[in-house]
């Protein structure tokens, strides 16, 4: 069987995101990226030895629940006082769009070559995000069928507001049976059989992504850490009493920040909302952001169960655990601009945010009809640029031939038209015969349009072959990455596809780690 082809990309972003990945942002806003081994040995030799007495893994093993390779590969690291590459990701049905494989892989990648280049035990760790509540994204998916995409999506079943491990899940027989037909004649079932174990019993939203994930990345040796579960809160609570007790503080270093941003002329990427802290309480799986009038009352409550938002999740996270870098999309390294701020203001160290690799899956039978149509994977990213060239080459030769000798023919006549009327004292002003051209050559371009569009309606095949192209690679217009589940491609592909995602970003985790 044919494997996939994986094609690296810009990861790509707003301005404050480029600028940051290009190192253009200012140096006070981001920690600095170490640059060659012996600085990343250097930086990850200050980071575990904030944690040379801690025992960070016993407190947290019930929320790992990890087993197999990434169970063995956690032990040997704490117990070897070593570090961690964590990335994360809210829940997304049925594991969400390809970048959180694509995510997950990138910290393995940074892993793998951080211990092979520093001598320092690392591994990775993927951070599920099961604390949020924002059921609108994690209730869908989305799929490439033959010549369009569909949406795959589950009716709420909760009420709004629950954090996604709180949140009922509703019966996904329908959007699963949907999932299996995208996936074809696949011979890799047993990733749409995690699916389906995963997603199949009645649990949450959150409690099944966390159970895919596990099945889906542990035997690469990556843990999957609840973010809701008792034992990770437990362990955040002191930093998430902490920013309480100094909401104040934090709240004016954000406005500063966010003041500093926008007169650099980008724009902050979470906004700031005047009068409340940057922790959330729960009430029956419920969050609220707690007003910062009352943070300190609700700081020294003991029985109120506390999250953080997103600009003090990755401080919390480098609290807990011994986290050399966060692996990050091209959003999350716009906010670590102010997550910066934030960490200041509590006094503790400015996490570490490196751009996570990007990547589009271009499968074979993809590759045979982009082949047919004449064209290549850029053709496509700009709208209309395909149907054009589609177009014009529909269009037979003698037509083309006729229109651009028509064109030909009126701008010589129009222009021995001017130079008559102008020899003649300007029979009519100048600007009335370019006015008559112009509308000469526009109707020929309407004419144009319509003989393309008539073509290319007799192009059947193309046409479908277009549809097919656009629905794998650029779906809804979007980066195939940002929107395409990725679990029918797993079932088509299996460790051939695995192993060409590695590959790309193992090579992405070298220019990270390299000078």
């Amino acid at each position: 069987m044919s494997a996939p082809r994986v094609v690296t990309e810009v990861l790509g972003g707003g301005p404050l995101s480029r600028a940051a990945q290009d190192g253009q942002a200012p140096e006070e806003w981001y920690r600095g990226r170490p640059r060659g081994a012996t600085e990343w040995k250097a930086y990850a030799e200050r980071v575990r030895s904030e944690f040379a007495t801690s025992r960070w893994l016993q407190g947290l093993r019930p929320a790992f629940d990890a087993s197999g390779p990434a169970l063995e590969r956690l032990e040997r690291v704490a117990n070897a006082n070593g570090i961690v590459v964590t990335t994360g990701q809210q829940p997304g049905l049925f594991g969400g769009p390809l970048y959180t494989l694509v995510k997950a892989l990138s910290a393995l990648a940074l892993a793998d070559r951080l211990e092979r280049e520093t001598g320092i035990p690392t591994a990775a760790v993927f951070w599920a995000a099961t604390d949020d509540a924002d059921f609108a994204e994690a209730s869908w998916t989305a799929v490439a069928e033959d010549g369009g995409v569909r949406r795959l999506a589950i009716p709420r079943k909760g009420q709004d507001g629950l954090v996604m491990a709180e949140m009922p899940l509703p019966d996904t027989r329908e959007v699963f049976d949907a999932l299996t037909a995208a996936a074809g004649s696949a011979p890799h079932g047993e990733f749409l059989a995690a699916a389906r174990e995963a997603y199949g019993s009645d649990t949450t939203v959150g409690a099944a992504y966390v159970k895919f994930l596990r099945t889906l990345l542990e035997p690469h040796g990556i843990p999957v850490l609840d973010a809701w579960h008792p034992a990770t809160r437990a362990a955040a609570r002191p930093t998430l009493v902490q920013a309480l007790r100094r909401a104040t503080v934090v709240d004016e270093a954000l406005a500063l920040r966010i003041v500093a941003i926008e007169r650099a002329g980008f724009r902050a990427q979470v906004a700031r909302v005047p009068k409340l802290s940057l922790v959330f309480r729960g009430m029956a799986g419920v969050k609220e952001r707690v007003p910062i009038a009352q943070a300190t009352e609700v700081a020294d409550r003991a029985d109120t169960v506390l999250s953080a938002n997103v600009l003090l999740r990755p401080i919390v996270e480098r609290r807990i655990l011994p986290t050399v870098a966060y692996v990050a999309g091209p959003g999350e390294i716009a906010y670590f601009a102010q997550v910066g701020a934030v960490a200041e203001a509590l006094g503790v160290s400015v996490p570490l945010a490196v751009p996570r690799w990007s990547a589009t899956v271009v499968e074979p039978n993809i590759d045979r009809r982009l082949g047919r149509l004449g064209m290549v994977l850029d053709d496509i990213r700009t709208p209309h640029d395909a149907e054009r060239r589609l177009g014009d080459r529909a269009i037979p030769s003698d037509i083309r031939a006729s229109l651009d000798g028509i064109r030909e023919d009126i701008a010589r006549r129009m222009g021995a038209l001017r130079d008559a009327s102008a020899a003649q004292q300007e029979l009519v002003p100048e600007r009335v015969i370019e006015g008559a051209r112009h509308q000469l050559l526009h109707r020929i371009d309407r004419l144009e349009r319509r003989l393309r569009a008539a073509s290319r309606a007799r192009q059947v095949e193309a046409v479908q072959d277009l549809a097919a192209v656009r629905a794998a690679l650029m779906p809804d217009g979007q980066r195939q990455e940002r929107r395409l589940n990725p679990v029918p491609m797993l079932a088509r592909h299996g460790d051939l596809l695995l192993a060409q995602l590695k590959a790309g970003a193992a090579m992405h985790a070298g220019t990270l780690v390299g000078a």
